[in-house]
This record gives C-alpha cells, sequence and structure tokens, in this order.
C-alpha cells in the first residue's frame, strides 16, 4: 500500500465542497466524503491505476460528482495536491504543482 498524503489546499477543496454539497441538499455534502475517501482508498491501494494527464500528475475520476483528484506518485508516496470541480477551469490545479 502506498502512503498517501493530502495537501492542505486539498483538504480544504474537499471540506469546501462537501460544504457546499450540503447546503444544497442535507447528506448531500457526506455522501461527498464519503466518495472522496473511497477514491483516496482506492489511490492508496493502486496509485498507477490511474492515468498521468500532466507530466508525472495523474488523475482520478469520482463517479457520482463532477470532481478529479489530481496526484503525484514518487516511489512509495502519493500526494494529492487538488481536488477539483471538473465543471470549472479544471487548470487551477497546475499551480499547485
Amino acid at each position: 500500500m502506498t502512503r498517501l498524503e493530502i495537501r492542505t489546499d486539498a483538504a480544504r477543496d474537499i471540506e469546501g465542497a462537501a460544504f457546499w454539497y450540503e447546503a444544497r441538499r442535507p447528506d448531500l455534502g457526506v455522501k461527498f466524503t464519503d466518495e472522496a475517501r473511497l477514491l483516496l482508498g482506492r489511490i492508496a491501494e493502486n496509485p498507477l491505476q490511474f492515468p498521468i494527464v500532466y507530466r508525472q500528475f495523474r488523475r482520478a475520476l469520482m463517479h457520482r460528482f463532477p470532481f478529479a483528484i489530481y496526484f503525484r506518485v514518487v516511489g512509495d508516496n502519493a500526494s494529492v495536491i487538488a481536488v477539483m470541480d471538473l465543471r470549472r477551469n479544471t487548470s487551477h490545479w497546475r499551480r499547485r504543482t
């Protein structure tokens, strides 16, 4: 299993999206967080299953929500740099690299 590091900005991304969804419908923020956790678990189990989308950075897509988790793998470590809404300008995550 890969050691997973979630950077502060990525944690804020998850928190902000969950808050936004929760404001739209009760329990939807919790469902967003649950799906993000499941996907983070899949990344930790096998990060190389996800495609490289920019230089050495990979992207994992959420199924129920239009979000992607962007991360980089170095050795036995994966570093999550962003969790972004795909309906917005998705190039913003590159500024964090």
